[in-house]
């Protein structure tokens, strides 16, 4: 399973932040919400799709917590795009 992260916004600092965006999997888009945490333990990502969202994957034979976990490890490890004017800098500690 492959997926394509996009960044829509941002808000927060590097300790805690919401972020919006969509992620492309076998070429139709979905919608997230996460909460991106740094500092105490290191940094943690805590995604949510919508029940909608959760249901059509489940339709298209996906394991909805498969897809989650996924999608947490590359907004993790950064395997994603941002919009214009936006660097990973901003966001992420040094």
């Amino acid at each position: 399973m492959n997926i394509k992260v996009h960044i829509n916004n941002i808000h927060g600092s590097q300790m805690a932040a919401k972020i919006t965006g969509k992620f492309n999997l076998d070429g139709r888009d979905f919608r997230f919400t996460a909460i991106a945490f740094g500092r105490i333990g290191g940094q943690n990502v805590g995604a949510k799709l919508s029940s909608a969202t959760e249901k059509e994957l489940k339709d298209l034979g996906y394991d909805v917590e498969d897809v989650i976990m996924l999608l947490q490890r590359n907004l993790l490890q950064g395997d994603l795009t941002l919009p214009e004017g936006l660097s990973k800098e901003s966001f992420v500690d040094d």
